[in-house]
């Protein structure tokens, strides 16, 4: 069959996509997609990952299946109108993409009142952007001929959104299977595959999710490969290629029109990565290049500083899970420390704030700022409406941004002599005050989508290009 035949019609040159949700979290759908972007591989089909929301965990396994990077699509960080530029930008030159939904079809961002269409940040709103078909992943497990009133819900409650398909995940037995079909059948909804219990697919979790991709090494790999040979064995990848379409018709977001005229100098831009900061989006590296900076990757936990950075990206991770490690690298911490003195630039995000400070556990960092860090009891977890307190290297004072907080982590003190609050926000009503702006330095729980905010990696880069001339 050529790919593509039998699809719905889409946007011109816009890859065709399918969509896949569930009715609720921990019904399958990373064992699904991950399993599907790799049997498409393998296959031979160019397969393009995404995720939806701000999650940063699964594009790690979406981007081993896939053999190229995975990107996230969230509507809530970076406007709805950016879904399918950056749709088009990810998937160029792609056969066909794979979009991994978030929770539920329908969960998204809570409002009150309530949306009348699809939830802002929903997997529903979403493969309405994309024009894209939702193929609804379903924990087998405790269903029989009442999985019928569920499919006829979720094919009812919002006509805009076209269930394509159904993949039945954790099947009991061939039993079990047909009469699951036969549910399937009396609404209409075809079934694409269906998939045994298999428990041995397990991946390592912990409390913010799987294990990352990075950190799983190995392991990662394989699991990766036992979930492409179950959904190579057992959907049916042909009914997927005539299900995929999309009808996107807006250019591709391109990040050098995004940032404008290029900083001038080329400006060295170290971004810290290994185990400990495996949290960032595609496009923020894709933004710094495009503002002028040379781009170069290091693991705080084991290198040095290459010479001449004149800039300092410490993006999310698990510092936590890698603290007596960041601890031992005493060269780092100084040379970090004495950077932040000297004035030059750190955008510090999540586990970047966490290095910045006192000790993490009992475990020294930088003592960029006077605070002890530890792990914490309760997951802080939420869309943020923000307004910047203080100009920074990012941002203007009075700028509002949206982000996203997913930390278990806290801090001995939410203030530090010498230093302001980076972020003003209301959650349930009370206002708050977050994150440390002083001299160069921006560092707050608070992740933010670099295209949602194009304007801030050009105000660091140019932060970076002013530090080169002052330090040459």
């Amino acid at each position: 069959m050529v790919r593509g035949q039998g699809a719905a019609p889409h946007g011109a040159d816009t890859c065709p996509a399918v969509v896949i949700a569930a009715p609720a979290s921990g019904s399958g759908k990373t064992t699904v997609a991950t399993g599907l972007i790799g049997a498409l591989r393998a296959s031979g089909d160019r397969v393009a990952p995404f995720k939806v929301g701000p999650d940063y965990i699964d594009p790690g396994y979406h981007g081993l299946a896939a053999g190229r990077i995975g990107r996230n699509l969230d509507p809530v960080l970076v406007g709805a109108d950016r879904i399918g530029p950056l749709y088009r930008h990810g998937s160029a030159d792609c056969d066909i993409a794979v979009v991994e939904g978030v929770m539920g079809l329908f969960d998204g961002k809570i409002s009150d009142p309530a949306p009348e269409g699809a939830a802002d940040g929903s997997t529903a709103q979403v493969a309405g952007l994309l024009g894209a078909p939702v193929v609804l992943v379903v924990d087998a497990r405790g269903h029989s001929q009442s999985l019928a009133a569920v499919l006829h819900g979720f094919a009812t409650f919002d006509r805009s959104v076209r269930i394509g398909g159904v993949i039945l995940n954790r099947v009991g037995s061939a039993r079990h299977e047909q009469v699951l079909r036969q549910a399937c059948e009396k609404v209409g909804i075809p079934v694409l595959g269906a998939v045994p219990r298999l428990a041995e697919l397990a991946v390592p979790s912990r409390h913010l999710g799987l294990v990352t991709a990075v950190e799983h090494g190995g392991a990662a790999t394989a699991a990766v490969d036992a979930m492409t040979d179950l959904i190579a064995r057992h959907v049916d990848l042909d009914a997927v290629r005539a299900l995929a379409s999309a009808s996107v018709t807006a250019p591709a977001w391109d990040p050098a029109a995004a940032v404008g005229t290029p900083v001038p100098g080329s400006p060295l831009v170290a971004v810290a990565g290994g185990a400990a900061f495996t949290f960032g989006y595609a496009e923020h590296r894709e933004l710094l290049e495009a503002a002028g900076a040379r781009v170069v990757v290091f693991d705080p936990a084991t290198d040095e500083l290459p010479d001449g950075i004149a800039g300092l990206v410490l993006p999310g991770g698990f510092p936590e899970e890698h603290a007596p490690t960041l601890a031992a690298n005493t060269a780092m911490l100084t040379t970090v420390r004495e950077l932040a003195r000297r004035g030059l630039p750190i955008h510090a995000e999540c586990a970047g704030l966490l290095y910045l400070t006192r000790a993490l556990d009992g475990h020294a960092m930088t003592r960029v700022i006077d605070i002890e860090s530890a792990f914490g009891s309760a997951l802080t977890l939420g869309y943020r409406e923000a307004v910047a307190l203080e100009n920074s290297v990012l941002f203007d004072a009075g700028q509002r941004v949206v982000g996203h907080e997913f930390h278990r982590t806290v801090l001995a003190e939410q203030s530090a002599a010498g230093w302001a609050p980076a972020w003003g926000w209301h959650v349930g009503g009370a206002a708050a005050k977050e994150g440390f702006v002083g001299g160069q330095v921006h560092a707050s729980y608070l992740h933010t989508h670099p295209a949602g905010n194009p304007d801030s990696i050009r105000r660091f880069v140019s932060a970076a290009g002013r530090f080169v001339q002052r330090h040459g």
